[in-house]
C-alpha cells in the first residue's frame, strides 16, 4: 500500500472501524452509504480508498488476520511460559476482539493467497505454542491448533443485546474455564471431530510437511 497522507489514513481508518461494526451488527451486505455515514463521510470518500464492497471486507479480513497473527507471535516470543503465553494471548485476544470481526463472522476470502498465507501463519504459530506446552508437560497432548483457534473465536463472538462491559467480563470468565481445560491433570479424552480440511479449503499435500498440518480457516473463526 502507497503511503497516504495524514488525513487519508485518518478517513480509511474512520471507513474501517465503521465497517466492522455493520458487519458484526448486520453483516457484510451492508449498505456501503451506511458505512459512509456512520463513518462520517460521503460515499465519495469511501469509493476513493475501497472501489467495491469486495476490496473493502478484504481490508476488514486482512486487518482482522494481521491482528491475530500478531497477538500469537507476541505470545510466541515474549519469553513466558507456555500457559502464561497462552494466558496473555487470550487477553489480547479479548482486547482486541472488535478488530476481529471479519475472521470471526467468516471472510469470504479463501481463494485469496495473501489470506490464505495469514491464515497459515497463524495455524504454524498457534501449532509452535501447543508444542512448547506439550514440552513443559503444561497442555494436553490432544490439543489441536484449530480447537485453540475455534476457542478463540467463541469466546470474541458477538453477543447481541449484550452490553459491552459486561460480554467483555463473560469472555474473560470463559477463557479462564477454556485455559483449565487445556492442562493435562484429570483430562478427559477429547470427542472426535474428524478433519476440518474438508470445510477450511486446506489442499494437504501442499500444506503438510515438517510439523503439525496447516488448515487454512475458510468461513472459520479468527484468529479472529
Amino acid at each position: 500500500m502507497t503511503e497516504l497522507r495524514a488525513d487519508a489514513r485518518r478517513n480509511r481508518e474512520k471507513i474501517l472501524a465503521a465497517a466492522r461494526e455493520l458487519f458484526r451488527e448486520q453483516g457484510t451486505a451492508v449498505a456501503l452509504d451506511d458505512v459512509a455515514r456512520r463513518a462520517g463521510l460521503g460515499i465519495g470518500t469511501l469509493y476513493r480508498r475501497f472501489p467495491d464492497r469486495e476490496a473493502l471486507i478484504r481490508e476488514v479480513a486482512v486487518e482482522g488476520f494481521r491482528t491475530g497473527l500478531a497477538a500469537i507471535e507476541a505470545a510466541k516470543y515474549s519469553g513466558a511460559r507456555p500457559m502464561a503465553a497462552l494466558e496473555e494471548l487470550f487477553r489480547r485476544i479479548v482486547e482486541e476482539r472488535e478488530r476481529l470481526v471479519m475472521p470471526l463472522i467468516g471472510g469470504p476470502l479463501a481463494r485469496d493467497e495473501s489470506v490464505r498465507e495469514l491464515q497459515r501463519s497463524i495455524v504454524r504459530a498457534v501449532a509452535d505454542l501447543l508444542s512448547a506446552g506439550r514440552d513443559t508437560g503444561e497442555v494436553r497432548a490432544d490439543v489441536t491448533p484449530f480447537d485453540l483457534i475455534s476457542a478463540a473465536a467463541m469466546v470474541c463472538r458477538p453477543m447481541p443485546h449484550i452490553p459491552r462491559s459486561q460480554a467483555r467480563a463473560l469472555a474473560e470468565r470463559h477463557v479462564t474455564v477454556y485455559l483449565h481445560g487445556l492442562r493435562p491433570e484429570g483430562a478427559k479424552a477429547l470427542p472426535e471431530a474428524g478433519d476440518p480440511s474438508e470445510y477450511l479449503g486446506s489442499n494437504r499435500r501442499r500444506d503438510q510437511g515438517s510439523g503439525p498440518s496447516v488448515l487454512p480457516l475458510r468461513r472459520a473463526p479468527f484468529p479472529t
